[in-house]
Formats: structure tokens, C-alpha cells, sequence
């Protein structure tokens, strides 16, 4: 048996012990949870969530990760996007530009700017220059906040609004580090976004190295502030399946990720699989090419994100992927469904905001998400584009709670499984599932003294922070 192997089955062997040690300990406290919950106002149900530990975010997209007010503010901070300058749409020479969605708050970066055609840059306003008026609505542009706004609003309007304002480092590595200080303030330990050093540029325009990214990226991640939340950050590589050349852009970033393996830990396919040219039985011979050339890459694909059964995600397990992401139309594919159900090698990545948002479910009531969870397939709670919600962790568990009643060990296990399918190294994810079990007795017993009125006069001091899903869904507002 090799080193790894050994390493690999001390692991498992941790795990499973941590995991049978809380289900003991778990049985003492679900009862006073559930009382607790019983007696909690609306607000105190979310502030008792709010301080729930949580384990890891697997299901995120970065450029979408980022509440608009904070984007907003970073733009408008030369000392945060390493002096730069934005700008953005907002007057509209044209009548018929003036309705074409995708034109409001179209925001790109200086360089881009004055190369522009006088006309043109006549209808661009400066973004530190916005009028508090204009500043709600751009930040309003880049959100999902209206009904029937859905998914055309989502894939075909908002992504494009972001211009370049990504290819500047800084304003990414900002972003990167307020995501991380708010995961890590409602009890996250993990995250794992799609994130990477690539199509990075200066000011000026020019290229930014793969390496030189990659440097700058660890800086951040190195910075005392960012260390002392406690939060592991690993990173997947995006493939975007409908891509003429996706093919290609798999052969790269399976070369990028075997370079860098210490910090981005898998590649995801993702994109809108309406799309029919990202089909997963299209990537089958690449990625058994690339296989006997790379030791095992972990694979998280995107299926089932479907209004109606396909076999996307049997043929996505054929691709070899061990998390599936959305996974909703599992339930028009019997035998696939009864196979996950009797293996626990796939974790489905669950995103139930994000899903009802996009019009996937109509009613929340329809999701699969218990049915996955209460059959035995693994599954954990994810935000996806949580800035798209204007969301956060807290607002999904808060969901689940809400429609599906979620016992205290169904709690925790979702917890558990986020970290336990999370592809960090082995020795690191058996640290944070002992930090995880370490938490949660700490909470308990927070929570477990004196009676009831205790418990909810303690939930009471919690400093929730809620965005405007929350508001909008539920009446619920902390500052």
C-alpha cells in the first residue's frame, strides 16, 4: 500500500469517526433545537441559522458571488482596483439602445474607455460620479430582484453588463477578500469558487501572467486579516461547455490545474445546458485522452439544471465527475436516480435560491432537494450567484428550514457532507471536519443552558446580517 493510500485511509478513518461521534451528540441536542425553533420569532429563527456552523460553499461562481453594493464600492476605490477608473452606461443617444437591456450599466475600465468614439464615450458616466439615484440603479442592474426578470434577464443580460471590469486583479482580489470576511462571519469554514488567474490585464491593457496572477492571488489569501477568519480557500477552473473550442479550453486548464494542484483542486463544466453544443457525451474522448496523461483530476459538472428529464446526468458520471451541480431533473431518470441512491461516490450540489429564481421550480414545494437528502443520495446547500439573489448562506438553510422542516441532524449532515465531498487535500479536509464537530459542541452548548427564554434572549445578541432576499422573501432586515 502506497504513502497516499495510507494518508487517504487515515482520512476516511477520521471522518468516520467524527461523523459517528456528532450523530451520538446529536441526539442530545435535537430535541432542544427544535424547541428552540418552536418558541424563536421569524427574526431569531434566522439569527440562530445565521450562527449555525457551516461547512463549505462548493457551488460558486465567482463573478457572481458579490453583493452589487460591494462591487460598486470597490469600483468607485482607485486604492482598491490599484488606480483605476470606471465607467459606465447610462445615457442613451439612441431610442432603440435606450430598451436594449444589456446596455444599462454596461461598465468598463478606463483603458477600454478612450478607445471609444467621442459619441460613444458621451454616454458613459464616470462610476464615482454616480448620483445616489444612478447608484441604486446600477447596483439594482446587476440583481435579480424582480418577478418575472428569470433566466433570459440572468444568462443573456447581466454577465454582459460586467464588460471588463474583471480583467483588472485588484478589483478581484478585492471582491475575493469581502467574500471571504462574509462567508467566514456566518460560520463557513470552506469555500470553493470558480476562480483563477487567467484574462487578467494592468491598466494599461497589457497581459498579466499566469504566474504573476497567481502570485498576487496568494498575497491576498496570505494577508493576516484574510488568515485570522480561519477560512480554507481551494478553486475550480471553469470549462464552459458550449464553447467552439471547449475541447481546447479542457486540454489547458487540465494542464493549469496539475501546475498549480496546491491551490485549484478540480475543474467544473458549466453553462446553460440549453445550449445543446455542450452536451456532455461531447467532452467522453477528451477526457480519456487527458487521463493518460494526468493523475486523477477531480471533476464537478453541471446537469440537470433542466425544465424537463434528459439523460444529462447518467452521462455526466461517465465523464467521471463526482459532484453534480443542480442535479434538478434527477427525478425524470429512474435508474440514474436509483443509482446515486445506492452509492454515496456523488455529492449533488444543491442551489435552491438560485433555482427558484431561474424559473427551474415554480414553487419551492416542487424542488427535489428533500427527496436527495431524505433517500440517501448526498447533498449540501450552496449560493451559486448569491450576489445575482442578493443572498447568502444563511438565506438557503433559512429556505430549507422554511419549506422542508429540516431536522438538527439533517442540519449537520449537510455541513458534513460539504466538507466531506469538498476536493481539498485529504489531511486538510480531515482538519476542518474536526474544526467542524469542534464548532458545532460549542454551539450546542450555547444553546443547551438555562431554558428556553435563554436560548432566545442569546439569539437575540447575534449580529445576523441579512441582503434583500431576505427583506423581500421573509420581512427580515439586520443591519
Amino acid at each position: 500500500m502506497s504513502v497516499f493510500q495510507k494518508k487517504n485511509l487515515r482520512a476516511v478513518f477520521v471522518i468516520s469517526s467524527l461523523v459517528l461521534c456528532s450523530t451520538l451528540r446529536a441526539e442530545d441536542f435535537s430535541q432542544r433545537f427544535e424547541a428552540i425553533w418552536e418558541a424563536a420569532s421569524p427574526e431569531q429563527r434566522y439569527q440562530l441559522l445565521y450562527d449555525l456552523p457551516k461547512g463549505g460553499d462548493l457551488h460558486n461562481h465567482f463573478p457572481g458571488t458579490s453583493i452589487p453594493e460591494w462591487i460598486l464600492a470597490v469600483l468607485q476605490n482607485p486604492q482598491r482596483t490599484g488606480g483605476d477608473t470606471f465607467w459606465t452606461r447610462m445615457r442613451f443617444a439612441s431610442p432603440l439602445d435606450a430598451i436594449a437591456p444589456a446596455a444599462r450599466c454596461y461598465t468598463v475600465r478606463n483603458h477600454t474607455y478612450h478607445k471609444l468614439p467621442p459619441e460613444a464615450r458621451n454616454e458613459f458616466i464616470r462610476i464615482d460620479q454616480l448620483s445616489p439615484a444612478q447608484e441604486a440603479e446600477w447596483c439594482d442592474a446587476f440583481r435579480l430582484e424582480s418577478e418575472g426578470e428569470g433566466r433570459d434577464e440572468f444568462f443573456n443580460v447581466i454577465w454582459t453588463r460586467f464588460g471588463d471590469v474583471f480583467e483588472n486583479v485588484h478589483f478581484r482580489l478585492a471582491l475575493l477578500e469581502d467574500n471571504i470576511l462574509a462567508f467566514a462571519a456566518e460560520g463557513l469554514r470552506y469555500w470553493e469558487p470558480q476562480f483563477g488567474p487567467q484574462d487578467l490585464y494592468t491598466n494599461e491593457g497589457e497581459p498579466i501572467s499566469i504566474a504573476d496572477g497567481v502570485a498576487m492571488i496568494e498575497a491576498c489569501l496570505a494577508q493576516p486579516h484574510i488568515i485570522e477568519t480561519g477560512m480554507v480557500v481551494r478553486f475550480q477552473k471553469t470549462i464552459f461547455r458550449y464553447s467552439p473550442r471547449a475541447e481546447d479550453m479542457t486540454r489547458d486548464l487540465y494542464e493549469f490545474v496539475d501546475a498549480y494542484r496546491d491551490r485549484w483542486v478540480g475543474l467544473n463544466m458549466a453553462g446553460i445546458e440549453e445550449r445543446g453544443k455542450g452536451y456532455p457525451a461531447r467532452f467522453l474522448e477528451t477526457l480519456r485522452e487527458l487521463r493518460t496523461q494526468y493523475p486523477g483530476m477531480p471533476l464537478a459538472f453541471h446537469a440537470g439544471e433542466m425544465d424537463s428529464p434528459d439523460k444529462n446526468i447518467r452521462d455526466t458520471l461517465l465523464l467521471g465527475a463526482t459532484r453534480i451541480g443542480h442535479g434538478l431533473n434527477l427525478l425524470g431518470d429512474p435508474d440514474t436516480l436509483l443509482l446515486l441512491q445506492m452509492s454515496d461516490r456523488v455529492l449533488i450540489e444543491t442551489n435552491l435560491i438560485s433555482n427558484k429564481l431561474l424559473e427551474y421550480v415554480s414553487e419551492m414545494e416542487e424542488h427535489p432537494f428533500p427527496e436527495f437528502l431524505r433517500t440517501g443520495i448526498p447533498t449540501c446547500l450552496n449560493t451559486d450567484d448569491r450576489g445575482m439573489w442578493d443572498s447568502n448562506m444563511t438565506d438557503e438553510y433559512y429556505t430549507a428550514m422554511k419549506y422542508y422542516r429540516l431536522s438538527w441532524d439533517e442540519l449537520t449532515l449537510l455541513a458534513r457532507y460539504s466538507l466531506q465531498y469538498a476536493f481539498v487535500q485529504a489531511p486538510i479536509k480531515a482538519e476542518l471536519l474536526k474544526d467542524y464537530e469542534q464548532r458545532l459542541k460549542t454551539f450546542e452548548a450555547r444553546y443547551a443552558k438555562g431554558t428556553i427564554q435563554d436560548a432566545l434572549d442569546t439569539l437575540d445578541k447575534v449580529p445576523a446580517v441579512t441582503y434583500g432576499y431576505a427583506l423581500r422573501n421573509w420581512g427580515i432586515q439586520f443591519e
